[in-house]
């Protein structure tokens, strides 16, 4: 079938104004966030519930029809951006965007994938309750996105990544059929997890519509600082004392290094240093109670006096008010946008057992010091779950076609690195089509192959985000 048969195929099964095919349409979709990947498409379209998403796939599958499933097109990795071959549809899940139950009761919620992270927050604070998933793109990235990379985000130490925070999915099969896994239940003991198949598969097996999430009792009191440190094993040592103090209610805990608050103090108008010295690392901690009492503040404050006292802490700043609060906040989530403004650079999301950071770092900036000396090392990140944004910024004088071009020398390096230690080069920002080789490079190779005979079985035809995660031969 001809390109212009095949769009008037989907005309007549999602309506005319659902398939766009103008350049200026379809120009914002065709590249990812970061700008590395550009692509081309047959035509981007918008289906307005599960049922048309259904007949959709069911016409790409009988006329092999690439599928890139796209939400916020807030992906790291291009998982969202289509080839450069002009045959693939673009599937935009914006319109699916209601919530269509909460449960107070139950502490769950009910939402379509179109909605952004930040709708589902606010339709859980309204019932009094919290979704605990807070990304700097929230106002953004959309919940089907979040669900397809397991995205992890600030508050993975005391919730878990998204997969720990679904209970029942509804998923579009390649053919069109629709697996309605949307229970609530807690328990369901009723054989194989299916759901969890498509929890980080980047929309390569199915494309999910609608998921039951799970909801937490509001916090109604937080309390939190930043902390000054001489070095990654003192963050480390005090993560042990702050969690031990607290009754494990600590909820975040990020790393911060001098180079990182340099960048958003110049780059991000009216922030502070809220001390009066430079110290080489920070961290931003903060615990959330829902017992809106003093004692969360108490807990932190004795504790980090303690830490003081033992040299572990070199300063520490305690929050006083919410606009001291959100002002460390928008700090420490503004980093990506400073980094941008400050010029180009080489970022690694990795995860290393917590014990061996300290270590990791050591080793990893001492090579980066030897072999990129134009470059200056911004490693930050989610120490609570062992994921670090190992980022390197080229320096002002710095050539950025010559800093750039030794990026794949850089990566292999680190990531090996990591490999040693025991560690993913993977964290949060899944695979998508910029890392695949290092999928192939670092997976085990029993795990790659169960991964791809379960690609042939959901999707035979390999139209679903066709050259995303895996290789098949």
């Amino acid at each position: 079938m001809s390109a212009s048969a095949q769009l008037e195929r989907l005309r007549a099964e999602l309506g005319a104004d659902a398939v766009l095919t103008e350049p200026e349409q379809c120009a914002p979709y065709l590249s990812d966030h970061r700008q590395l990947f550009h692509g081309r498409a047959l035509a981007v379209v918008r289906p307005g519930d599960t049922a048309q998403v259904a007949r959709l796939l069911r016409v790409c599958e009988a006329q092999r029809i690439g599928v890139v499933p796209q939400g916020g097109n807030t992906s790291y990795c291009g998982g969202a951006t289509p080839d450069a071959s002009g045959t693939q549809v673009v599937v935009l899940l914006e319109r699916l965007d209601s919530i269509r139950h909460v449960d107070a009761a139950s502490h769950a919620l009910t939402a379509e994938a179109g909605c952004t992270l930040a709708s589902v927050q606010a339709a859980a604070a309204q019932a009094g309750r919290l979704f605990p998933l807070s990304l700097g793109s929230e106002g953004s990235c959309q919940i089907g996105g979040n669900l397809a990379t397991n995205a992890g985000g600030t508050q993975v130490l005391r919730y878990g990544m998204m997969r720990d925070l679904v209970l029942g999915l509804e998923v579009v099969l390649a053919d069109g059929r629709i697996l309605d896994s949307l229970s609530a239940l807690r328990k369901d003991n009723t054989g194989y997890d299916v759901k969890s198949l498509f929890l980080g598969s980047e929309g390569t097996l199915g494309i999910i519509t609608a998921a039951a999430l799970k909801l937490f009792p509001a916090p109604r009191r937080h309390a939190t600082a930043l902390v000054a440190l001489s070095d990654v094993q003192a963050a480390v040592a005090l993560l042990m004392r702050l969690g031990e103090a607290t009754d494990d209610r600590l909820s975040a805990f990020e790393l911060i290094p001098r180079a990182a608050l340099e960048l958003t103090l110049r780059h991000l108008p009216g922030l502070t240093d809220p001390f009066t010295q430079a110290y080489p690392w920070y961290v931003l901690c903060e615990c959330a109670g829902s017992v809106p009492d003093e004692t969360l503040q108490v807990a932190l404050q004795e504790a980090l006096t303690a830490a003081l006292e033992g040299g572990i802490v070199l300063d520490a700043a305690l929050v006083r008010s919410e606009r001291e609060r959100g002002a460390l906040w928008r700090m420490r989530e503004g980093i990506p946008t400073a980094q941008r403004a400050a010029g180009v650079g080489m970022k690694h999301d990795v995860s290393l057992p917590v014990g061996r950071l300290a270590e990791f770092v050591t080793r990893a900036a001492a090579w980066v010091a030897e072999h990129v000396p134009d470059g200056r090392l911004v490693a930050y990140g989610h120490v609570g779950d062992g994921n670090l944004h190992f980022n390197i910024q080229a320096l002002p004088a710095a050539d950025p076609a010559v800093f750039l071009a030794r990026s794949g020398q850089v990566q292999r390096a680190i990531h090996d690195l990591v490999h040693e230690f025991g560690g993913s080069f993977s964290a949060e920002h899944g695979i998508g089509q910029l890392k695949v080789a290092e999928l192939e490079r670092y997976g085990d190779a029993v795990e790659l192959e169960v991964m791809r005979a379960l690609k042939r079985t959901l999707d035979p035809h390999q139209i679903l985000n066709p050259g995303k995660v895996l290789r098949l031969p």
